[in-house]
């Protein structure tokens, strides 16, 4: 009886050894969970997408720290060239000091600008039947040539005061805007507003505004439809005194959207949308979080209201940052 309990003993004290051995020698495993911040500030043409895209991320890796800001694309250019961010939201091309300076961008997306008035403007009729041609934008926000809707609509009865209203930071919409009239934000003229909430609630609280604003300002990304109080004005784009069947396409947000991708909608107004850094980013987070964004991300991007690079543009925009 005394040798089966001291062999019991002696079997339980060799378990003991070999599993201490056995624990001993596996190598500890590494936690693979990404952690770190990212600071964003910028365009207010990419903060809607840019939110969702940090939520939709965040339930992935919820360790990692998401700060956006919206302040125009100049402020977002300014606070990443000056390390007060690691990201800058940009809505235009990248001026050649700004590259001199490291600024490395990288297309997300794409949007475009419209020219927007009331929905109680007392010519809509006329506008959405005639359109504005380009050479008449001009003379509005550039030469100041036109000041009354009879200006631009000769057989209208209105007399009424067309008030212009422009963009007073410095932002994207505004340079592209300025872009499609040939001439740079500082040669528009009007009434500033600040940021395109600012621009919204002036067009909407005015029937005799005009302005412009960026697509997800004009349009409910839920229903697809224009915001009360906004009306697109369509572009007269081969300038023949009426909005032909294949210039109509502001209805909804999913025609307008199909006219930006088929470049039916001229760019500019169009164009691509950038997050901006200073140099290529090192940041861990940062550059899985930007392609996270041309992979997985990309199918937020039309229920947001933006429209889709072509997939050779991403494959591009993947290499810049994987190489």
């Amino acid at each position: 009886m005394e040798t089966k309990v001291c062999n019991l003993v002696i079997v339980a004290i060799l378990a003991n050894i070999f599993a201490g051995c056995s624990n001993k020698t596996e190598p500890q495993s590494e936690s693979t969970t990404l952690k770190g911040t990212i600071s964003i500030s910028g365009a207010f043409a990419l903060y809607p997408m840019a939110v969702k895209w940090a939520e939709e991320f965040k339930k992935l890796n919820p360790d990692v720290k998401i700060d956006i800001s919206a302040g125009g694309a100049g402020k977002g250019m300014t606070d990443v060239l000056s390390g007060m961010v690691d990201v800058g939201m940009l809505s235009r091309e990248i001026r050649k000091e700004e590259e001199e300076k490291g600024a490395f961008k990288i297309a997300l997306t794409k949007d475009a600008v419209l020219a927007t008035v009331n929905s109680n403007n007392p010519v809509l009729p006329e506008i959405k039947q005639i359109g504005i041609k380009q050479q008449e934008f001009y003379q509005i926000y550039v030469e100041k040539k036109i000041g009354t809707w009879k200006d631009l609509y000769k057989t209208c009865k209105s007399q009424e005061m067309m008030y212009v209203y422009n963009r007073s930071d410095a932002c994207g919409a505004a340079e592209m805007w300025a872009l499609y009239l040939g001439k740079n934000q500082e040669d528009l003229h009007g009434v500033g507003v600040y940021g395109d909430p600012g621009m919204a609630d002036a067009i909407k609280n005015d029937k005799n505004s005009i302005g412009y604003n960026n697509i997800v300002y004009v349009y409910d990304i839920d229903t697809r439809k224009k915001y009360e109080g906004m009306e697109v004005v369509p572009l007269d784009l081969n300038s023949n005194g009426k909005i032909d069947e294949d210039e109509n396409f502001y209805d909804n947000l999913d025609d307008l959207m199909t006219a930006v991708k088929n470049d039916k909608y001229p760019s500019p107004p169009a164009r691509d949308l950038y997050f901006v850094t200073k140099n290529k980013p090192q940041n861990e987070a940062l550059i899985s979080f930007v392609k996270w964004i041309l992979t997985d991300g990309q199918k937020y991007v039309t229920e947001s209201g933006y429209v889709q690079l072509s997939d050779e543009k991403i494959k591009l925009e993947l290499q810049k940052i994987s190489n």
